[in-house]
């Protein structure tokens, strides 16, 4: 299994480069590749340890919702406030379990941690320019 350390590391660095230094930004740049694949990697064993996968869909549901209100005004001159309804579309999302090829997963699983380990020594590389680059 690939030590996640070094990656959880480099991704702890990152965590506040969306609005951080320009050497936080510089090494999120740097790791965003390797960040993608680390959460890939993360499903891809969760679903081996589970033995099925989570597949999302979206679908639409109707809504009875209060639109506006008619103002009645009796004979007697009483003024009535009643709601209007109509119907507005409203998306949800849910997730279903979907079965999933263990041997296949497998191999997709050992063909991420080959990815990520063949792209961190380019990362370490980048991340130790964004360090020269932008000293803080």
């Amino acid at each position: 299994m690939f030590p996640r350390l070094s990656v959880i590391a480099f991704a702890g660095l990152t965590l506040l480069a969306a609005c951080g230094t320009p050497q936080e930004q510089c090494i999120n740049r740097s790791m965003r590749e390797i960040r993608t694949l680390q959460s890939l990697l993360d499903e891809t064993e969760a679903n081996l340890e589970r033995g099925y996968a989570w597949k999302e869909y979206e679908f639409t549901r109707w809504r009875r919702e209060i639109c506006g209100t008619t103002v009645i005004t009796q004979p007697d001159g009483t003024v009535i406030e009643t709601p209007q309804f109509c119907s507005r579309p409203h998306s949800e999302t849910e997730r279903r379990m979907v079965p999933i090829d263990p041997a296949a997963e497998a191999r997709k699983r050992d063909g991420l941690i080959a990815k990520i380990k063949a792209l961190m020594p380019q990362a370490e590389a980048n991340i130790a320019a964004c360090k020269a680059t932008y000293p803080e």
